[in-house]
């Protein structure tokens, strides 16, 4: 006796292989996009990367170099203007003496002559010497007379009848008390014929004296 199979059973078993044959709810399958898989391959070439960097590379330093010329660095405008200072950071020497004081200068006075002098010392053995021995040669340019014989004997005034008449210091007797002063602390020297200079290693530091006195 055979065995007959319903309908609706049929149906759910074919529904139920169906099914099991279909996307789970929610996935979704990307369609292959030759193009796109060629672009990520292209970019991920070493040479592509390379060339590219490269030309970033390229382009960075024209805008750097187009901008170093139209704003010069801070920094190495100050290093121009004082460069003696950097010179004295750097150097070991200069540390291990506490610092140091340095002087120079290149003068032409209006006579033609040409004085060049540079002077330097330590901060540590300034600090160590006995200042009192220095008040001699600052004290001597202490006076506004004094002051004037020295700015006339550089300008080439040297005789005592042209420093007389035209430093206006009243009688010969005040003239000569002054140059002595001037002389005892080294300042004038006493030349030929009634003539009197500023020593040639006095030019340079007298000038630096003044300029510092001008603050």
């Amino acid at each position: 006796m055979s065995k007959r199979v319903p309908v609706n059973s049929k149906k759910r078993t074919i529904t139920a292989a169906a099914s099991s044959t279909q996307e789970p709810a929610g996935s979704v399958t990307a369609a292959s996009d030759p193009a796109r898989e060629a672009h990520q391959t292209a970019s991920l070439d070493p040479a592509a990367l390379q060339a590219a960097i490269a030309s970033l590379s390229a382009r960075i330093e024209r805008l750097e170099s187009a901008l170093a010329s139209r704003q010069p660095a801070a920094s190495n405008l100050e290093a121009e203007k004082y460069w003696v200072l950097h010179r004295l950071q750097q150097g070991e020497e200069s540390r291990e003496r506490k610092g140091e004081i340095v002087y120079a200068g290149v003068a032409t006075l209006p006579t033609g002559e040409q004085y060049l002098w540079q002077r330097h010392g330590s901060v540590a053995a300034l600090l160590k010497s006995e200042w009192s021995g220095f008040d001699a040669v600052i004290a001597a340019l202490g006076h506004p007379v004094r002051l004037r014989l020295l700015k006339l004997i550089l300008g080439g005034k040297s005789s005592k009848a042209e420093l007389e008449a035209a430093a206006e210091v009243g009688t010969s007797g005040q003239l000569y008390h002054h140059l002595k002063i001037l002389q005892d602390a080294g300042w004038v020297r006493s030349l030929e014929r009634g003539q009197y200079g500023v020593p040639g290693e006095r030019v340079v530091p007298l000038l630096a004296i003044l300029l510092a006195a001008a603050g």
